[in-house]
């Protein structure tokens, strides 16, 4: 499996022990995000996570900004990305059995990290339910 993982100011620490758990795994990730607590502009990682994503580069996608909302809303400006704002392990699980979301955001200043680890374990170890669900994910994305 290969991640992608961006993050602007209010992830480093976030995406420190994210890294430390997926390589942990043996999974492959691609590091898009700041390193500083520095002001940067979460656009700048979010685009890029999903660009790989989109382009089918990585099998999932990981953004992490303050609340989660800037960075989810420009990764899904990506056509056949669907990007999960999530704040608990069982709206994870939820965001990829019923929407197949293949990035998750996390919303840096409303968890903790330890939540956050437990949240995108269950996201990855997580699969699509299809049936129902699919007619209306196939709905999702303008064309």
């Amino acid at each position: 499996m290969k991640i992608a993982i961006g993050n602007d100011h209010a992830g480093p620490e976030y995406k420190k022990a994210l890294v430390a758990m997926l390589e942990a795994k043996g999974i492959e990730v691609i590091n898009y995000g700041t390193d500083t607590f520095d002001s940067v502009d979460y656009p700048d990682f979010g685009h890029k996570v999903a660009q790989d994503v989109e382009d089918k580069k990585v099998d999932f996608g990981i953004v992490i900004c303050g609340s989660g909302n800037g960075i989810a809303m420009s990764a899904n400006k990506h056509q056949g990305v669907r990007c999960a704002l999530c704040w608990t392990k069982e709206i994870a699980v939820l965001a990829r059995q019923h929407n197949d979301a293949n990035v998750i955001s996390i919303p840096a200043r409303f968890t903790a990290i330890p939540q956050v680890v437990e949240m995108v374990e269950a996201f990855l170890a997580t699969e699509f339910e299809g049936g129902r669900h699919a007619n209306r994910v196939n709905k999702i994305a303008c064309s």
